[in-house]
């Protein structure tokens, strides 16, 4: 295993070798790299979704490879190196899991979650203070909300806000209380777009509607929260789910010698109905 890793981390530093290693390599940086990062994370997650542990592998390891090519560049600047980043990351484990790594009494699996939630409220409460310290921008007034990454999924920065500040009390006693608010944000969705006079307008939406939407997502995605839910894996289930019944429009009409173009909207409504009873029926 430590040669693997160590033939890995052999690899990625030819790549990035000037005169002889790869000119895409080599002109990447942080930021470049960053949306290739969070686009292999949705791949793993897409691959366990799927339930395909191959793919899974394989993912895993293109996962890995993004950690390694930060940890290079990191490296070239004389930041952190790789084994910096694993020797954090095993310092950490260890800090949050008193309960295991040091003397203490067993417990319950909510016990650990809070112990965990606290411990790593700490160390924010930590990392802020050291940014502050440091001159950095974006911790000059410290905040509750502080550390919530801004490249996270929309649906999931909102979930983990949420999140942050019903620690605080500032949050709706119950479900039912989120779906009033959805009610009203819907409302106020509609006034926008009743203001709205011609179809143009509503392909480049006036700003008040487009905030009134966020709002809208905004309140979704905390009613999802109040019952469990992980809001983006809810909407990958309905994408997932729009996508089969499509599929299922165009392979009727391609067996009556239709195209899409050549059906109406009524037609395809009936067939997206039947995609729908068809899915329900026992199987």
């Amino acid at each position: 295993m430590t040669q693997r890793l160590a033939r890995l981390l052999e690899i990625m530093a030819a790549l990035r070798t000037p005169g002889t290693g790869c000119p895409w390599d080599l002109e990447q940086s942080f930021s470049s790299i960053a949306p290739y990062t969070i686009e292999e994370a949705y791949e793993v997650a897409d691959a366990i979704e799927r339930g395909d542990l191959d793919d899974l592998r394989d993912e895993l390891g293109d996962l890995l490879l993004q950690v390694v090519f930060h940890a290079r560049m990191a490296e070239e600047r004389h930041a952190f190196t790789f084994a910096d980043v694993t020797e954090a990351i095993t310092d950490k484990l260890i800090r949050r899991h008193p309960h295991v790594f040091k003397e203490a009494d067993a417990m319950s699996a909510g016990a650990v979650a809070t112990q965990w939630t606290n411990i790593k409220a700490h160390e924010q409460q930590e990392r802020a203070q050291r940014r502050a310290a440091a001159g950095s921008p974006y911790e000059k007034t410290p905040s509750l909300l502080g550390g919530v990454p801004l490249a996270l999924p929309a649906l999931t920065r909102a979930v983990k806000l949420q999140e942050r500040a019903g620690k605080v009390g500032f949050d709706w006693a119950n479900a039912r209380l989120v779906l009033d608010k959805i009610r009203e944000e819907t409302q106020e969705v509609e006034q926008e777009l009743r203001k709205a006079s011609t179809g143009a307008s509503l392909r480049s939406p006036a700003p008040a509607l487009n905030e009134e939407i966020g709002d809208l997502l905004f309140a979704i995605a905390n009613l999802a929260r109040h019952v469990g839910a992980d809001p983006e894996q809810a909407l990958r289930g309905a994408n997932a789910k729009f996508e089969r019944r499509f599929k299922f429009i165009e392979q009727r009409l391609e067996q009556e010698g239709k195209t899409l173009e050549q059906s109406s909207l009524d037609e395809m409504e009936a067939l997206w109905l039947e995609a729908k009873l068809k899915e329900k029926q026992p199987k």
